[in-house]
């Protein structure tokens, strides 16, 4: 795989109609910098707002995946970011005069002509990759759907449809090698759906600009050419369309025996795009669609953004995730009142679990009290919030310039006294986040018995 990331070497367009909104679109490719990402730019909006290709800013998976950031909203991007993934593309700048890429003949293939056409640019960042580490997973129980990532040294995919029709029945393929299969073997692969959906599709409002020229429709009904012509009518299509043989409407023929699996692994590549990252991981999927593409998506972004902070702060610190030299680096205490002395677990945004050793050297245990030490209560409440600030402060950017100023301390409880030895460990939980004020909760342990907890209400401000 790539080590240096990638863009585009020129500029270049393609126009058409979109898949669901039939509006007229030209898109633009462009070459970006360093660390720009995925960026769709709709030119047709005043002062030309603009939306980052990552899971934070999905809006809707009805049948397709829309991204919005503010005025930008841009429909069914999974086949452009499936082409700009397969490429190994890191950075790029897609400018569209509306608000949907034009859908081509429903695969990524035009989309990755054109790349290619533009030729590519080795940039002097090195990539940065997730690496799975330890096999993960994402269920749907009640519809059969799973998908699980294990550990491998680079991209695979393994997929598996198994739809209860004669055209299709059960299929399954596998994408080894992005660089020696992805243009030809994958992003040929042409969308579909079946006729039953067609009519439900146009009456939600979507496929207006679809039709047997960007789509593989499949037979699944037993009325025959009645069913068919019914459709037609209801729809106003023009174009001729037959039952045919094969199962599949006007009997057009498939690029590969398996084409709509391979569109299936196609449509799970670009949403993997929303990471933010290329992926190095081996993912095995059974009956998946854009609905859990993207909640896996979510998933791995959040493990992204962990190893992303634990990279930035990287230390020896064994199980530690962040060891005392790389709090030092993010908390602005410094003795004696840095209280916290390992950070074990960090969810961006999420949980955070922090370790304190107390130990008979602390200076409040020569008052508090002489020959019965107990850490004072307040201290215990103290190092917690500085836990709180360190999960805080990792919700926002650049964290090494702000600091956190607690607000309220609510529901305080003391069970238990802290003495020397004892090894403190802090849970707290984020329960809400809006600008820069948060509410957490959390919890003292010593072992596993519960010594202290309490709410808080923080806000983050500039050093």
């Amino acid at each position: 795989m790539l080590e240096k990331q990638r863009t585009i070497k020129a500029e270049i367009s393609m126009s058409g109609v979109g898949l669901h909104t039939g509006n007229n679109c030209t898109m633009t490719l462009k070459p970006a910098p360093p660390d720009t990402g995925i960026r769709f730019v709709r030119s047709d909006l005043p002062d030309k707002p603009w939306v980052i290709a990552d899971i934070d800013h999905v809006v809707d998976i009805s049948r397709g995946t829309t991204l919005q950031k503010g005025e930008a909203r841009v429909h069914t991007v999974e086949h452009v970011l499936a082409a700009i993934a397969g490429l190994e593309i890191d950075n790029l700048v897609v400018e569209l005069d509306s608000n949907e890429p034009p859908v081509g003949d429903g695969s990524a293939r035009p989309y990755v002509d054109k790349l290619l056409e533009a030729g590519f640019e080795n940039q002097e960042a090195d990539k940065v990759y997730l690496e799975i580490d330890t096999p993960m997973a994402y269920s749907e129980p009640e519809r059969g759907v799973d998908l699980v990532v294990t550990p491998s040294d680079e991209l695979r995919i393994t997929f598996m449809i198994d739809y209860k029709n004669p055209a299709l029945g059960t299929q399954y393929t596998s994408l080894v090698d992005l660089e020696k299969e992805f243009v030809d073997e994958f992003a040929p692969a042409r969308t579909f759906c079946f006729l039953s959906e067609v009519e439900a599709l146009k009456d939600a409002g979507l496929i207006k600009g679809g039709g047997l020229h960007n789509a593989v429709v499949i037979y699944d009904s037993d009325l025959g050419q009645v069913e068919v012509d019914r459709i037609r009518k209801a729809l106003d299509l023009q174009e001729e369309a037959f039952v045919g043989k094969t199962g599949i409407i006007n009997d057009i023929p498939l690029r590969f025996y398996n084409e709509p699996v391979r569109h299936k692994a196609l449509d799970l590549l670009g949403d993997l795009l929303l990471i933010g990252a290329p992926l190095k991981g081996h993912v095995l999927a059974a009956r998946s669609g854009h609905k859990a593409n993207v909640a896996l998506a979510r998933k791995l972004r959040e493990l992204y953004k962990k190893k992303k902070i634990a990279r930035r702060y990287a230390s020896k610190a064994g199980e530690a995730f962040f060891d005392i030299n790389s709090i030092l680096k993010i908390m602005p205490h410094r003795y004696p009142f840095l209280l916290i002395d390992r950070i074990l677990d960090l969810e961006p945004g999420k949980s955070v679990v922090a370790i304190k050793n107390v130990t008979i050297n602390e200076p409040f245990f020569q008052g508090h009290f002489p020959g019965h030490p107990i850490m004072p209560g307040v201290l215990v409440l103290e190092a917690m919030a500085q836990a709180g600030g360190i999960l805080l402060l990792h919700a926002i950017d650049e964290p090494e310039t702000k600091v956190v100023y607690f607000m309220a301390i609510d529901n305080a409880r003391f069970r238990k006294p802290v003495i020397p030895g004892d090894r403190l460990r802090f849970e707290l939980s984020m329960n809400a986040f809006r600008r820069n004020t948060c509410k957490m909760s959390g919890k003292a342990f010593v072992d596993d018995a519960l010594v202290a907890s309490a709410d808080f209400m923080a806000m983050v401000i500039d050093r």
